[in-house]
């Protein structure tokens, strides 16, 4: 095969290439930082000669002129998890919100439930063998292209080439758009130390033992607890995410993957976000293994990891141990992710620690502050991790275990870790109730 001839022969414009999208198809976009910028700007400008087109997605960073008003009836988003360019979209009812455990979202397209016509992605250039790398954002993205008709491929010289279960050959892609942007950068958190933030990630430090295998969920938390695991030995990664944090973890020999108890010495991960240090690291990085979410957050593989540690956060926690983290009472915020994939994973794991980490307040916009910690979530609250799975939850104030812990036990920890300007009113709440 002369997989030279056929690159040249796919070479278009973005605008000549959506032109392949027909009103009524199914679009796949990939995701996060890798959202293909020339093919989406290009779709929005064709959106007004088309009806009824669907583009499914996650998580996704940059425009939200595809989600505008002038779009409806042209472009119509469905996100299985809402990123902040499309939520109010989704809130004014010009977007759809299918819920899906991260684990299960590309089995949707893979099992033909949203069948896919159309895939638009984002990759490196091709090898010497004409396989070209998914890069930054291979696990959401890998099966739904698979099971496209057509893929409509951004080749980007600056998009990593990230190895694994990574690769498309070029044979497989129908137009393909060259590029030459950067990738965008995504930081964790804000410049400078967050004290809440600091104490909550030392905490967390303290039970996480030498030798643990980490996922990290998104958030300024997950990523504020690798500053305090330098003492640590042996530690290895396997998660749907990792960031900058990573990178100095495994320069200082901390993060070695060397007692993995699954892909011993490999960093194994679906996507990343970051900063470009993180993206000239893991270029052609054969530490990092890149694989598609549904392998990654199975929760019966992230149990074969011995010692597994997940941490996650929370919008709000109730006095059961229930807890919410896609929705601000029946507002959808966000989704499920990849927490209860991996809260249940991990407590599945030999010597396992499933956490939930968060703020013991939240301030809103008016000034006024509220706990996180409340005697029952908001009316129309979704609950990620159920009171059944549940087993640390953390604040700056402490750690509460509930696992195997009474309704009664598991309040009063709870209130123990609540802001202290909240306290006596959840206890006289939970006394109302007969939890204490």
């Amino acid at each position: 095969m002369d997989w030279n001839a056929i690159y040249k022969s796919r070479v278009t414009t973005a605008d000549e290439a959506v032109r392949s999208i027909q009103s009524g198809n199914r679009v796949f976009m990939t995701g996060n930082v890798s959202v293909p910028q020339k093919l989406l700007a290009a779709l929005v400008a064709y959106a007004p000669d088309l009806q009824d087109v669907e583009i499914c997605q996650a998580l996704s960073v940059g425009s939200a002129d595809y989600v505008k008003p002038e779009m409806e009836g042209h472009l119509r988003v469905n996100a299985l998890f809402i990123s902040a360019n499309i939520r109010k979209a989704v809130w004014e009812g010009r977007a759809d919100f299918t819920p899906i455990l991260l684990s299960e979202f590309p089995l949707l397209f893979k099992n033909g439930i949203l069948p896919v016509d159309v895939a638009m992605v984002h990759v490196s250039p091709p090898d010497e063998h004409g396989f070209c790398s998914l890069g930054v954002e291979v696990g959401l993205t890998k099966s739904p292209a698979e099971s496209a008709r057509i893929i409509l491929a951004e080749v980007n010289e600056k998009m990593p080439r990230t190895l694994g279960d990574s690769f498309i050959h070029v044979s497989r892609l129908t137009h393909i758009v060259p590029v030459d942007y950067p990738i965008p950068e995504q930081k964790m958190a804000e410049e400078g130390p967050n004290e809440v933030y600091e104490k909550v990630a030392g905490y967390i430090a303290e039970l996480i033992p030498d030798g643990a295998t980490m996922q990290m969920g998104i958030g300024a938390i997950p990523d504020a607890v690798l500053n305090y695991l330098y003492t640590k030995k042996d530690l290895g990664v396997h998660s749907e995410m990792i960031s900058d944090g990573v990178v100095g973890l495994v320069e200082a020999g901390v993060i070695n993957n060397a007692r993995k108890t699954l892909h011993t010495g490999k960093i194994v991960v679906g996507f990343i976000l970051g900063t470009q240090r993180i993206y000239d690291w893991v270029d052609d990085n054969p530490l990092c293994e890149f694989h598609r979410t549904e392998y990654v957050n199975d929760p019966f593989v992230i149990a074969q990891n011995e010692r597994m540690v997940a941490i996650n956060s929370a919008i709000e926690v109730d006095l059961t141990g229930q807890v919410c983290a896609d929705s601000i009472g029946p507002r959808f915020f966000s989704g499920v992710g990849g927490q209860l994939d991996f809260v249940y994973g991990a407590s599945r794991s030999k010597g396992g620690v499933p956490i939930i980490a968060m703020p013991s307040t939240n301030m809103m916009k008016d000034g006024s502050v509220i706990s996180k910690i409340v005697p029952m979530l908001k009316q129309g609250a979704g609950v990620v991790t159920s009171r059944n799975h549940v087993h640390y939850i953390v604040t700056e104030y402490g750690v509460a275990d509930l696992y195997g812990r009474s309704v009664r036990q598991r309040a009063l920890a709870l209130i123990g870790i609540a802001h202290p300007d909240f306290r006596a009113d959840l206890k006289k709440q939970a006394e109302e109730l007969n939890w204490i």
